[in-house]
Order: structure tokens, then C-alpha cells, then sequence
């Protein structure tokens, strides 16, 4: 009787103030921002701005979701931009030569192909990750150019399916947010409930420990790049569709941003932790800055200054507990 009574009245367990920035941090940081945005410009909540928001940060979104995986097994794609500007160039070309039900995989295919290469040599080869992305980076964004000869592609008449699904809308809500939605729904799937996405985080958290369980963890490093190379491609196709111009130019720069929505998402660039539904928060979080300096007119050399401060200060939120704890 006495055991029970201890047990009713024993405090329960309170989540440090560290513990709960840790945990829902870029919450607090996208609703601080979307309080600064309201105030800062009436506009900023018409369902026009929203889904206009929602529709520009769509690709990078995308990108993130690939990029996630990649950083839970604490790795680093850096040529998710290049990747993408390959998918845009090729699914222009294809589309105009193909039906869209075998243009579209085929350009998937490529983005996966080049994931592959980065991959083997990653998992296999034991390449570091950072110098592997980096040479992809370079080479992917080569080919778009050779393939492309340097002009933009133009998707024209063949390619309306296409450019009818950049433009279109289901329900008020933009196609390409919808497909963003439904990849990061898939992802969230996948990471949560599935034996592949607990492999994923267990190998960022302790590497050695899952290959002495018996686990072939090369064949999990190598998948997550495919799947990141493969939704860049998705991404690439996502700007052709919205622009109808296929371009080699597209993502240059993009894979700052992916990493970035990541990680103030709260992901471990040491691996194994980070989330689905943070990193889709991180990625509007970049989207609603951006947007509010394009309401306050902010010149766009200046955005950039100003990008790179309050992600800074978004990383200190997130991180400024611990580091004072410490």
C-alpha cells in the first residue's frame, strides 16, 4: 500500500527548459516569425501570399526531405542543387521527344543514377562525403550545361501536361506543394514506422554498433544519396514545370539552403537525430523570412546579409540553452 501511495504522489518528471528548445524550438522560431510577418505587413496572411509562399520553397522542401536522410546517418550531399538543374534541363528535353509517364521516371532515374555514384563511393568505397558531393556538385551542374548547351530549354507545346501541373491547383492548394506534401508525408512514413528508417538513425547515432549487429550498412549509406539524387531530380522537374524553361542555372545555391532548413529544423549534422515534421517547418521557417524582406522591399543583396543573420539566430535558439547549460 505504502509503494503505491509513493508512487501517486512522487513528482513526475519535468522536461528541462534545454530539453524543450531541443524539441520544439523551430516551432516556437516559425511562429515568432509568422507574428513578426502579420505585423510587419497585412498581406503576409491573405491566402494569396500563403500559397505563394508555399509553392516557392516546394523544391527546396523536396530537396530537404532527401537531405534528411542523408544527415541521419551523418553525411552531407552538397550537389542536391546541380542534381536539381540536371532534372529541370533533362525533363525539358525528354518531355519534348517522350509521353510524360516515361519522360518524367527517366529523369528521376538520372537524379537516382547520379545519387548512386555519390553513394558507392561513400558507403563503398569510404570516400569522405563532403569531397564526394562536392566533385557530383560540380559534375552534375557540367553535364546541365553540356546537355543543355548552355541555352534555356523551352518546354513548349509538348510539355503543356507539365506546365499545366506547375500552374495548377487542387482545392485552392498548388500542385507541386500538394507532391511536396505527399513526399514529406512518405518520408515521415518511412523514418517512423518502417525497419529502413530506424537502420538510418541507428547508424548516424553509432555506426560501429550496427555493423557489428550483423547490419550491411554500406547498402543503407548508398540508399539514402539515391533517394536524395532522386528528389533533387523531382525538384529540378518542379521548376521546369513551374517556369516551363528547362535550365542548367537552377539550384545554384540551393544546397545552402536545404542544409540550412534542416538543420534549424533541429537534425544533428553528427547524425541520428532529426525530424520530418521539423524539417518541414525548417523549410518555411527559410520560406517566411524570405518573404517578409520581399514585403519590406528589402534590396536582394541585402536579403542575403540579412538570410544568413537571422539564420544565425535561429541556430542560437535552437542551440543557446545547452550552451549556456554547459
Amino acid at each position: 500500500m505504502s509503494a503505491v501511495s509513493a508512487d501517486a504522489t512522487s513528482p513526475k518528471p519535468r522536461i528541462s527548459l534545454t530539453e524543450a528548445f531541443r524539441r520544439y524550438g523551430t516551432f516556437f522560431i516559425f511562429v515568432l516569425l509568422v507574428v513578426v510577418a502579420s505585423w510587419q505587413s497585412p498581406a503576409f496572411l491573405t491566402e494569396r501570399n500563403i500559397m505563394n509562399v508555399l509553392r516557392q520553397v516546394s523544391g527546396t522542401g523536396i530537396m530537404a526531405v532527401g537531405m534528411l536522410f542523408v544527415i541521419l546517418t551523418r553525411g552531407i550531399d552538397l550537389s542536391v542543387g546541380s542534381v536539381a538543374a540536371l532534372g529541370s534541363v533533362l525533363s525539358a528535353l525528354f518531355i519534348a521527344r517522350w509521353a510524360p509517364g516515361a519522360a518524367l521516371p527517366l529523369v528521376v532515374l538520372a537524379g537516382a543514377a547520379c545519387g548512386a555514384v555519390t553513394g558507392f563511393l561513400v558507403a563503398y568505397v569510404r570516400l569522405q562525403a563532403f569531397v564526394m558531393t562536392l566533385a557530383m556538385m560540380t559534375m552534375a551542374r557540367g553535364l546541365a550545361l553540356i546537355i543543355s548547351k548552355g541555352q534555356p530549354q523551352m518546354v513548349g507545346d509538348a510539355g503543356s501536361v507539365l506546365t499545366a501541373f506547375g500552374a495548377g491547383y487542387v482545392f485552392g492548394v498548388p500542385m507541386p506543394v500538394i507532391l511536396m506534401l505527399v513526399i514529406f508525408g512518405i518520408a515521415g512514413i518511412v523514418l517512423g514506422f518502417t525497419r529502413f528508417g530506424r537502420l538510418v538513425k541507428a547508424i548516424g547515432s553509432n555506426e560501429e554498433a550496427v555493423r557489428l549487429s550483423g547490419i550491411a550498412v554500406p547498402r543503407y549509406v548508398m540508399a539514402v544519396y539515391i533517394i536524395s539524387g532522386a528528389l533533387a531530380a523531382v525538384a529540378g522537374i518542379i521548376s521546369t514545370s513551374r517556369s516551363g524553361v528547362g535550365s542548367a542555372t537552377v539550384g545554384v545555391g540551393a544546397e545552402l539552403d536545404v542544409i540550412a532548413a534542416v538543420v534549424i529544423g533541429g537534425a544533428s549534422l553528427m547524425g541520428g537525430r532529426g525530424g520530418v515534421f521539423n524539417t518541414f517547418l525548417g523549410v518555411l521557417v527559410l520560406g517566411v523570412i524570405g518573404n517578409i524582406m520581399n514585403l519590406a522591399n528589402v534590396p536582394g543583396y541585402h536579403q542575403q546579409v540579412f538570410m544568413g543573420v537571422i539564420i544565425v539566430i535561429a541556430m542560437l535558439l535552437q542551440n543557446g540553452t545547452a550552451w549556456l547549460r554547459r
